[in-house]
């Protein structure tokens, strides 16, 4: 079945989401262990405890699986974003503090960084909804640190810019061709689209 032609799926139940949670858990746990080749998907069900076959219904693959948890992940960065949030002068510097600060993050689980992106690189046509969700919440997240509830046209597309360097600078640095140092002028760098594609006469969005 293609994405476009997946039915959509009714809300869960509270139980049904305990368990989704379990399962996003140990395939947190096992991808920090080893990365990609540790999340195996009989263990992930053995560790969440549901039935091999429950945890399918869930999630058709490790790819899909994978991309749910880097979603999952983005959501938890969300949350501790508006506990404390960005800090800098201009929406250009406070989207570069948050993306830094998504990075530094990630930096302190390699091996789970490492598999998740390696997910999102495999992931053909059927996982398109995962992906898809995790772009929306990291341009929610961007657009938060921005102040800005209702983006122009060119503010979206340097805020797609923005997440392409970010996702870029993410795998140069997995694979070992870049430092963080590297990684954090790039980042800055990027972010200065932000202030270009800025109205000259809006003032930031409360």
């Amino acid at each position: 079945m293609t994405a476009e032609a997946r039915p959509a799926s009714p809300p869960l139940t509270e139980r049904q989401e305990g368990r989704r949670r379990r399962i996003l858990h140990a395939s947190a746990q096992l991808a920090g262990r080893g990365g990609f080749e540790a999340v195996q998907m009989r263990e992930v069900a053995e560790m969440a405890g549901v039935a091999l076959g429950t945890l399918y219904r869930y999630f058709p693959s490790k790819v899909h699986l994978l991309v749910a948890t880097m979603q999952d992940q983005l959501q938890h960065m969300h949350t501790t974003l508006h506990k404390r949030p960005p800090v800098g002068d201009t929406a250009a510097q406070r989207v570069a503090d948050t993306l830094m600060r998504a990075f530094r993050a990630l930096q302190r689980e390699p091996h789970m960084a490492d598999a998740m992106v390696r997910a999102l690189t495999f992931a053909d046509r059927s996982v398109s909804p995962e992906v898809d969700a995790v772009s929306r919440i990291t341009t929610t997240i961007i657009l938060d640190a921005m102040g800005q509830e209702d983006p122009t046209p060119e503010q979206l597309s340097a805020v797609r810019v923005i997440e392409h360097t970010w996702h870029s600078a993410l795998i140069t640095w997995l694979s070992g061709r870049a430092s963080i140092a590297q990684v954090k002028i790039d980042i800055e760098t990027v972010c200065r689209l932000i202030d270009v594609t800025s109205p000259r006469d809006a003032s930031p969005s409360k």
